[in-house]
């Protein structure tokens, strides 16, 4: 600890020891028109500066070496200092010449020279046109080998969109800002979706508008990075503008022809306001940039009308009790006889039977049967009554995120810092609770409800840091924390074995998840040694922590009929009229209770080295290799060897062969609850998740966690045509994951004396499901992106992209189960597991974009090919594949002055929808006309302005 206290006092005293001139001068565009903003950095080095609004810089450097000039939608440009004035004229270019952070430590390396595939993306561009306004949707439809689409009645995985690379899961993507490590969510997907059993990261509680551009990596970096880095990394560079308002207002609706329960029209409007501003400090460079938006979006349903059944004779009864203002809590066998014979609708000899039944079994026998529509008709209602909410949810928020830099000196050092605070809040519904179920309190809700989930989910993060030189070497030490809260409200919705006496409102408690990144990294480039050396080592201290927080009783307790909590199988629940057991805790989503609730913490270490020669000037070889010990699993070695040969200056050839791992989440090894869940028949089951070390996971053979490991590899090529501005990249990848951690089926026992059957009623849960390395699988597949400019001699500009990812996911080898599980493997890995992860995303995405500026008008067409997927469900006839479509967006700006611009456009112009299921388990009598898991959401046309102001 003393010697990292001696480095960062080294950082801020030490300079140079070398002679340093000032270096000044002016940058311009192809029609000497001055560029602000314009990248400059000594080559190899992390000394730079940015042009000021005429285009003029300055920066310490000395006389031989290189200054690397870049700038978005501009070529690179590298100047040999031999003078003290350096004056740059740029060409137009693409951003594949930029000099990326992620995917190598050498400061000066572009796009098409790195020996990996890395994507960048001009956020600030994209989102002048673009109908997408979350960073979520804004990359699923620039980048191919991104999946993420928004999820429907999937209790917290509606207000957070899991996300996919190379379609891995959403925990083998390593998310970094600033090139920092951003914390997870504290959400661990256990519902019916993609991503089911992993936890990711919360890409939605960054604000596009402080975005300046995302680098994604596409290759395995855990010997880079360290854990998560199996598929790629996601690299969010924050702006750093100084001295420019801007400011956006997007506003929308969808305009479909299923809108509003298919009945045609407009629903799910939504609203996002937007806006940075960036302040110079000091007189070498310094900023501050501010970045913030609140957004809201309304709620939207694409269920036409419940087919199934809704009333049985007895709340026909009830309905007539009602109506007189009789208890219904407690009605007496002549009670329910007596209003029997006020149902217009019952015949005369089942008036008769119920007039003549003895007992209460046998009115129960009489009364089960279905009268839905008579009652109807009788209550004055439709089918679409019954509707649940099959749609995007609502949410409002507001995010905040601050970026800074302060340099201290002429010599590079240089303080920075980055924070954000987000805060939304979600509304979902779940299934509606029918009159007709036992989970429905009929005295309280007649004609059954609709349960809602309501989410309130924090986001807060800080890092800072200092760097600089120390001799020749650059210095980076910097600490990073974030945390991510998520905590449930259910409304409108009962504790059914409360009976009379339940709230309709409960505090469902949730969970919360911290991480504490630091890390000290030192580098420095010999431009003497092969053509180029670039020297890379560090080291990384984190610390995590994972809460799950209780709610208030009422909404995970079950309680006998005089309300008393069930604490043991001798006691017994309160009843429906039938004898059916009131099921406990809040409907839709029970409470986690005092058991459930947990705060667990591990700290891991790590240290890395990187080398990067440019061997001649056409061969590039890296290695990397990071060792890292984690305090509850232990130690792993990564590696990885990379390279590039340049056939010519235009083409190039890449190669990289890598080893990963993914450390178990700690919501994966300590996550308990208990939830309701629907089986493919519709029915709901109450499930316990129980954690990796509990005695229920003993009982039936569930190992311990352990990390999952990778191999993987990957080929490529990169070629510019300069005469047609044309660049293409193609990359094939393979990657071999082992021991991967699923979420597994349900497990229950016949047996009502066993341990594990004693074990479920204690957590009101009638199966259980944990967390297990259970499989191995292997995934390849092929990246391939064009990019081209045309330039036509009246000033007009035409960008093409074209980009594709072909990918393919399969289990291989055996399912890895102890003996106890032997004849359980269907349950331990079941069959719709297995589609979750190899069919439901799109194995096959194709993007064309096409831009064409006129003058003072924007034209942006993008056509995006979804490739087929797969219903999951764990009977064969109930797999149906849904076929792949083109989604069509375009919009029109117009440039009414330098700083104001208005835009127009539509998202999913066509009004485009998946295939509907036609299984009519997969339809749940009318639940779902479309599948949950559909490629490109169900919103059908959604039609948007947007009024863009840039203020200097």
């Amino acid at each position: 600890m003393n010697r990292i206290f001696t480095l960062f006092f080294l950082l801020i005293s030490l300079s140079l020891s070398a002679q340093q001139e000032n270096i000044t001068g002016n940058v311009t565009d192809e029609n000497a028109q001055p560029l602000p903003g314009v990248t400059i950095q000594l080559k190899g080095t992390q000394t730079g500066t940015v042009t000021d609004f005429d285009g003029n810089f300055n920066i310490k450097a000395e006389l031989g070496q290189t200054l690397v000039f870049t700038f978005v939608g501009f070529e690179k440009k590298e100047v040999e200092i031999t003078t003290t004035t350096v004056n740059v004229q740029m060409v137009s270019g693409t951003n594949l010449d930029e000099v990326v952070l992620v995917g190598s430590r050498n400061r000066s390396r572009t796009v098409t020279e790195s020996a990996v595939p890395v994507d960048v993306l001009d956020v600030e561009e994209l989102q002048v046109s673009v109908p997408q306004v979350n960073v979520n949707q804004i990359l699923n439809y620039v980048a191919p080998s991104f999946t993420s689409t928004t999820q429907s009645l999937s209790d917290g995985t509606d207000h957070i969109d899991p996300a996919s690379l190379r379609g891995l899961g959403p925990d083998q993507v390593l998310v970094l800002i600033n090139g920092k490590r951003r914390h997870t969510s504290s959400l661990i997907n256990v519902n019916g979706t993609f991503g089911r059993g992993s936890v990711g990261t919360d890409l939605n509680a960054i604000p596009a508008a402080a975005i300046k551009r995302i680098e994604v990596l596409r290759d395995g970096a855990a010997a880079q990075y360290g854990s998560d880095a199996i598929a790629g990394v996601i690299n969010v560079v924050l702006k750093d503008e100084v001295n420019t308002l801007n400011f956006n207002v997007t506003t929308g609706t969808n305009v479909s022809r299923n809108a509003n329960e298919q009945t045609g029209g407009m629903d799910g409007e939504s609203i996002n306001v937007a806006a940075s501003y960036g302040i110079p400090l000091g007189d070498k460079g310094g900023f501050i940039n501010f970045s913030g938006d609140f957004d809201y979006r309304d709620s939207y349903n694409r269920m036409k009308a419940w087919e199934g059944s809704i009333f049985n004779a007895y709340n026909a009864v009830e309905w007539q009790a009602y109506q007189d203002n009789a208890d219904l809590s407690n009605l007496s066998n002549q009670q329910i006889q007596n209003y029997a014979q006020q149902v217009d609708y019952f015949s005369a000899d089942f008036k008769n039977e119920i007039a003549q039944a003895n007992d209460r079994a046998t009115l129960q026998n009489l009364l089960g049967r279905d009268v839905t529509e008579d009652e109807l008709a009788a209550r004055g209602l439709s089918r679409s009554d019954f509707n649940m909410r099959v749609g995007q949810s609502a949410l409002r928020g507001g995010r905040l995120f601050a970026n800074f830099a302060l340099p201290l000196d002429d010599n590079g050092t240089e303080l920075y810092a980055f924070s954000g605070l987000s805060s939304r809040k979600g509304n979902a519904a779940g299934f509606y609770r029918l009159p007709n179920q036992s989970r429905t309190y009929t005295p309280y809700y007649i004609n059954g409800f609709l349960p809602e989930i309501n989410s309130k989910i924090s986001d807060k993060s800080i890092a800072a840091g200092i760097r600089g030189k120390v001799g020749d070497w650059d210095v980076d030490f910097s600490n990073t924390w974030g945390e991510n809260e998520f905590m449930y409200f259910i409304d409108n919705t009962s504790n059914a074995s409360l009976l009379g006496t339940s709230p309709t409102s409960f505090d469902a408690g949730g969970f919360s998840f911290s991480q504490n990144t630091t890390n000290l990294d030192v580098s420095q480039f010999f431009p003497g040694l092969f053509e180029g050396f670039n020297v890379a080592f560090g080291g990384e201290y984190r610390l995590e922590n994972y809460d799950i927080i209780a709610g208030e009783e009422k909404s995970y307790a079950q309680y006998t009929a005089d309300g008393t909590v069930i604490t043991n199988a001798s006691q017994q629940p309160a009843t429906d009229f039938f004898g059916n057991a009131r099921a406990g805790g809040a409907q839709v989503f029970p409470g986690f209770s005092p058991d459930n609730a947990i705060s667990r913490q591990r700290n891991s270490v790590a240290a890395y080295a990187d080398f990067e020669a440019d061997v001649t000037e056409e061969f590039l070889l890296t290695f990397a290799g990071r060792f890292e010990n984690y305090s509850d699993f232990g130690s792993t070695l990564n590696f990885k060897v990379a390279s590039r040969y340049k056939l010519t200056d235009d083409i190039n050839l890449r190669a990289a062969v890598n080893t990963g791992f993914r450390a178990p989440s700690l919501h994966q090894i300590y996550y308990n609850s208990t939830s309701t869940v629907f089986n493919d028949e519709g029915n709901p089951v109450q499930v316990g998740t129980f954690s990796n070390d509990s005695r229920a996971a003993k009982l039936l053979g569930i190992p311990d966690l352990k990390e999952e490991t990778s191999k993987s590899a990957s080929l490529g090529i990169t070629a510019k045509i300069p005469d047609a501005n044309l660049t293409i990249t193609a990359d094939a990848y393979f990657v071999a994951i082992d021991d991967r951690v699923v979420y597994t089926g349900r497990f229950s026992d016949d047996d009502p004396d066993s341990e594990i059957s004693q074990i479920l009623r204690s957590a009101n849960a009638e199966a259980a499901a944990f967390f297990a390395n259970a499989i191995d699988t292997e995934s390849k597949g092929l990246d391939i992106v064009l990019t081209q400019n045309t330039y036509f001699d009246n000033g007009w500009k035409l960008k093409n992209d074209l980009a594709g990812t072909f990918t393919q996911t399969k289990r291989v080898g055996d399912i890895h189960a102890s003996p106890l599980l032997q004849n359980k493997l269907d349950t331990y890995f079941s069959e719709d597991n297995r589609i979750y992860l190899e069919e439901a995303v799109p194995r096959t995405k194709i993007n064309l974009t096409n831009v064409l500026t006129v003058e003072d008008f924007n034209f942006f067409v993008r056509n995006v090919y979804f490739g087929e997927v797969t219903q999951p469900s764990n009977t064969p006839a109930n797999q149906e594949i849904y076929s792949g479509k083109v989604v069509t967006d375009f919009s029109v700006g117009y440039n009414f002055s330098e700083s104001i611009n208005l835009t127009i456009g539509a998202n999913n112009l066509f009004d485009l929808y998946p295939d509907r299921n036609r299984v009519e388990s997969n339809r749940s009598s009318g639940r779902f006309d479309w599948p949950r898991n559909a490629q490109f959401g169900i919103g059908g046309r959604y039609l948007f302005a947007r009024l863009n102001l840039k203020l200097q």
